[in-house]
């Protein structure tokens, strides 16, 4: 929510949404050409530096909002390094003949800031574009219109699911559902039941209201 938040409000809002795609698109696919892990640090610090200061995005949203990927690229890229690769052996552990390889090591720097600016020019189309400008964009390219509304209907239903989460948590809490483990666990249990259950009821909901709007078999989007 704090995403779509940003997206609608940002300093860049306003600027024209087709030179955004562009531009991320442009530098993942850059990212992959140039085999230089420098130069993908650079394209994510670059990008920082135009989120916070220019699109003035909060430092703490956008640190917590790169620190998942950052995250689960550093975990990958450290398994990367110490069971991959066949070359010159650079670091020995002595636990488990788990050693180091120097063409691991090299693999492992380069995926991690791949991954790190992708995700940075990923970052940076949907904190300065709302979605449906970017949904928008993929049909001028020509994605074909049954993914987009798949991408449409599931960033609609993440809403309504954020939302009766909250409700339901709530309810639990009110009632003490989660002092102790096995109450917690339990509440937990019977949250994803009820959610399951209230997406199925949600989705008949959403059915019946584009059938009685005319729903033909084929969305319609928002044309800036």
């Amino acid at each position: 929510m704090e995403i779509d938040y940003i997206a609608h409000t940002n300093e860049l809002r306003n600027i024209n949404s087709s030179i955004k795609f562009i531009t991320a698109i442009f530098l993942m696919i850059l990212v992959f050409i140039v085999n230089i892990p420098i130069f993908s640090f650079l394209i994510a610090f670059l990008i920082a530096i135009i989120l916070l200061f220019l699109a003035k995005v909060p430092i703490k949203f956008y640190l917590k909002f790169i620190s998942i990927p950052f995250g689960f690229s550093l975990i990958t890229c450290v398994i990367m390094a110490f069971f991959f690769g066949s070359g010159t052996i650079i670091y020995e552990t002595g636990i488990l003949d788990i050693v180091i390889r120097e063409d691991a090591l090299v693999l492992a720097i380069l995926t991690f800031s791949r991954t790190l600016a992708c995700f940075s020019a990923l970052g940076f189309l949907a904190l300065t574009t709302p979605i449906a400008e970017v949904l928008n964009n993929l049909d001028k390219i020509k994605v074909p219109k049954v993914f987009i509304e798949i991408a449409l209907l599931m960033y609609t239903v993440i809403f309504v699911f954020l939302e009766q989460v909250k409700i339901m948590t709530n309810a639990q809490q009110t009632r003490m559902g989660y002092n102790g483990i096995k109450n917690s666990y339990r509440s937990l249990g019977l949250l994803v039941a009820n959610l399951f259950l209230r997406s199925l009821d949600k989705s008949e909901q959403l059915q019946r209201t584009l059938d009685s709007r005319g729903y033909s078999g084929e969305l319609p989007k928002y044309n800036p």
